[in-house]
């Protein structure tokens, strides 16, 4: 150390400047690179965070969001055993497409009984309604008796006033000695006999009274008898239609156009009603459920313009807007709900539902999302 000290004041004493060794050179270089990469990534990162910063004073963003689609359960509405299953795993289908067939001939022996027992009631129908047309016209031939019986008796009730003035004026003559005993007795005989006469005549119109009467009541019951038979056959073709209904609750069609899931039911399986067998996923109609922090709402509008980014399709922007929120948080409507009464309280920041629709319907990749897929939602406040 001494000697280097004692080189350089021999080189400063002969009038040269102090030479620089290769070490130091080499910090001073690096101490440049340093700086200038310090001052770099100072730059860079100044640009970065005002850029994130004046982003964040635009845009709402989060990656809580997923694909959601319209699925629609493939149900059966009667119990049976499966026949034939006419749908594969993942297959395109069209609205009222056969899916499942059930057995059905149960079904076809009910329908068959119901259809007999209408025509039974049909013909009751028919036996009423021909009983109805023989009361009354019953109803018209004692009606008819009873006016023949009027004349009757009226004729009756001058052959009686006529032989009681001939017995009166014979009883006279008979006092005098002008007739004979034999005439008296004929004028006498002759009024009795119209007295029965119109007696009996009497007596038949009441019974023809009474008989006009019962077919009257007759015809009454027959007429409310076709009103019962009526009311069955109404019964009998409700049962019709009811085993029309279920005959055709044996063929499982497709409820809306899309996707068929995964098809877990095979011929020979008994299903009972009610019981879900696959789904039927409409990909046609899809849109996005992003969970947006409730700190984030603030400044959220309906039909503000959203940008959403794919997992499946990195780099593609797909456009959409914002449709509606939630009307409670998703805590809200969880299995078991947190109850902050319990004492065990730790505030977390909840998060609110948001529908997100698509706006390019031209798009060929909206086409093919798929409800699931993770995606991530930038909206334009």
């Amino acid at each position: 150390m001494e000697n280097q000290l004692k080189d350089i004041k021999i080189s400063a004493t002969n009038g040269h400047a102090p030479e620089v060794s290769e070490p130091e050179q080499k910090k001073r270089k690096i101490s440049k690179r340093f700086v200038v990469v310090f001052i770099l990534m100072l730059v860079l990162g100044g640009t970065f965070g005002v850029t994130k910063f004046i982003h964040a004073q635009h845009h709402e963003e989060t990656d809580d969001a997923q694909i959601d689609a319209n699925i629609s359960p493939v149900i059966p509405r009667i119990g049976g055993y499966i026949t034939e299953v006419k749908v594969q795993d993942n297959q395109v289908v069209k609205k009222g497409d056969t899916l499942v067939v059930l057995d059905n001939r149960d079904l076809l022996i009910k329908l068959e009984q119901a259809e007999a027992a209408l025509t039974g009631a049909r013909s009751n129908l028919g036996m009423a309604e021909a009983n109805t047309s023989a009361s009354q016209a019953n109803i018209a031939t004692t009606r008819a008796g009873i006016g023949t019986a009027d004349a009757q008796i009226a004729a009756a009730q001058v052959n009686v006033r006529r032989t009681r003035q001939d017995y009166e004026r014979y009883s006279n003559l008979i006092k005098d000695h002008s007739i004979t005993q034999q005439q008296f007795d004929q004028a006498e005989a002759a009024m009795q006999t119209a007295q029965r006469q119109l007696a009996v005549l009497q007596q038949q119109k009441a019974v023809a009274t009474q008989q006009s009467a019962a077919a009257s009541s007759q015809s009454h019951a027959t007429a409310q008898s076709i009103s019962v038979a009526q009311a069955m056959i109404k019964q009998r073709e409700a049962d019709v239609d009811n085993a029309k209904l279920l005959l055709s609750y044996s063929v499982i069609t497709a409820p809306s156009d899309g996707h068929v899931s995964s098809v877990n039911v095979q011929p020979g399986q008994f299903v009972q009603p009610g019981q879900m067998l696959f789904s039927v996923v409409v990909n046609d109609d899809v849109w996005v459920i992003a969970n947006f922090k409730e700190t984030q709402l603030n400044k959220m509008a309906v039909g503000q313009e959203v940008t959403v980014n794919v997992d499946a399709f990195p780099g593609h922007d797909f456009k959409a807007r914002l449709s509606s929120f939630s009307p409670a948080t998703g805590s809200k409507f969880s299995l078991l709900p947190a109850d902050n009464a319990s004492g065990n309280f730790v505030k977390v920041v909840q998060r609110v539902p948001v529908k997100i629709e698509f706006t390019d319907k031209k798009d060929e990749a909206v086409k093919r999302l798929r409800a699931g897929m993770n995606v991530t939602a930038d909206v334009h406040i």
